[in-house]
């Protein structure tokens, strides 16, 4: 069984900044596209960046564009979302996965990590 493990959330306050991090040893990342997603509770998952495994193209959902960036290091087997200007509104629980952007088909899912923006 394939687990991506994110890391990097943490308690801030309205707009601060993370980094967040997705890693695995199990495959390498740079043969997936890897999506972003969070969810809320009460809430249904929201897809909010797709990174292609060439790094070539990058898509982001108009709610993050220009707040969020995604990022690959691959000695790292890393790939990373930028949290830029956060609000309230991103609490959430943000989750990676490993697949394919133009497909929305997404073969390893993280379990994710809490971020949680109050004043």
């Amino acid at each position: 069984q394939v687990q991506l493990v994110e890391s990097g959330g943490g308690l801030v306050q309205p707009g601060d900044s993370l980094k967040l991090a997705c890693v695995t040893s199990a495959v390498t990342l740079d043969h997936y596209d890897i999506g972003w997603f969070r969810q809320a509770p009460g809430k249904e998952r929201e897809g909010l960046s797709c990174i292609s495994s060439s790094s070539k193209n990058i898509w982001y959902a108009g709610a993050v564009k220009g707040r969020f960036t995604a990022s690959r290091d691959t000695g790292k087997n890393t790939v990373y979302l930028q949290l830029d200007n956060l609000s309230p509104e991103d609490t959430a629980a943000y989750h990676c996965a490993a697949g394919s952007c133009d497909s929305e088909i997404y073969a390893y899912w993280g379990k994710g990590t809490q971020v949680t923006v109050s004043s």
